[in-house]
């Protein structure tokens, strides 16, 4: 059964919301989001194991874990603890929202690889080449500011975001589209992109105040860690507090699918979050 949707307009102020109440749902169910987030992670490496086809698993799987996590946001507001069980829940509705799902993930996964061999081809390969660069691990300083000096590499690095970016648009609500609203997928892909493009200075401002977080809590990171005279554990403690900050992001996502798409929840827990 299918859920009525109501696409809506919300006020720029309410991307600033997302993210605060994203930072309240983590903050009621702090281990088990952070558990999701952590066994997704887990099963990213050991995709990235398998030669050929493991990549293109882990691409496909980003729409789930998108849902996934809007799943576990929808338990914790109802006072319940989330299991792994949410990334599955998705592919068990009913065959038809199934296979939809899968084409949704393999269409991602396809788009993507096109997004990442297009700014391979516009930067030259510069980006690889630097990433080989880095990895040999026996490069001194001065080689590494001249490989980042090159303007193939600012330029395609700038490609890869602006298509990412672009790529997020159709794909941001989509999994939610045809999980609770039945969509099909040109259905989910346009419905998603016109929730984005109706609201995109929600977006806007949700993006900027990530974009925020992320610095403050670098810069305080840092000159906590320099002024201990431990900077050496910067790069120990910096995945930690990736972790936290990538569990709290996609925790929030239920919040904007919630204010784009009104789709019947009960009034009082929309109450709550506004």
């Amino acid at each position: 059964m299918s859920m009525i949707l109501h696409l809506q307009t919300v006020a720029p102020r309410n991307g600033l919301l997302w993210l605060r109440h994203g930072f309240k749902v983590f903050q009621r169910r702090p281990i088990a989001l952070l558990g999701l987030f952590a066994v997704f992670m887990v099963m990213a490496s050991g995709l990235m194991l398998l030669p050929g086809i493991g990549p293109v698993l882990l691409l496909m799987a980003l729409p789930l874990l998108s849902l996934g996590f809007m799943l576990a946001t929808h338990l914790v507001l109802q006072d319940k603890t989330p299991t792994v069980a949410v990334f599955v829940a998705p592919l068990q509705l009913t065959p038809q929202r199934r296979n939809t799902q899968l084409l949704l993930c393999l269409a991602y996964a396809l788009a993507t690889l096109l997004v990442m061999l297009l700014a391979d081809w516009a930067d030259g390969g510069a980006l690889s080449s630097f990433q080989e660069l880095l990895a040999r691990g026996n490069a001194d300083e001065k080689t590494i500011e001249a490989a980042l000096a090159e303007p193939a590499l600012f330029w395609g690095s700038l490609l890869r975001l602006s298509l990412a970016a672009l790529l997020s648009v159709p794909f941001w609500h989509a999994p939610a589209l045809v999980h609770w609203g039945g969509q099909g997928v040109m259905q989910a892909l346009f419905s998603s992109t016109l929730g984005v493009w109706r609201n995109r200075q929600a977006f806007a401002l949700n993006a900027l105040s990530w974009g925020g977080v992320i610095f403050a809590a670098s810069l305080i990171l840092t000159v906590v860690l320099a002024l201990l005279d431990l900077g050496r554990l910067l790069p120990l403690l910096a995945m930690p507090m990736g972790l936290l900050i990538s569990t709290v992001f996609y925790a929030s996502l239920y919040f904007t699918f919630v204010d784009c798409f009104m789709f019947g929840a009960p009034r009082d827990l929309l109450d709550e979050h506004r």
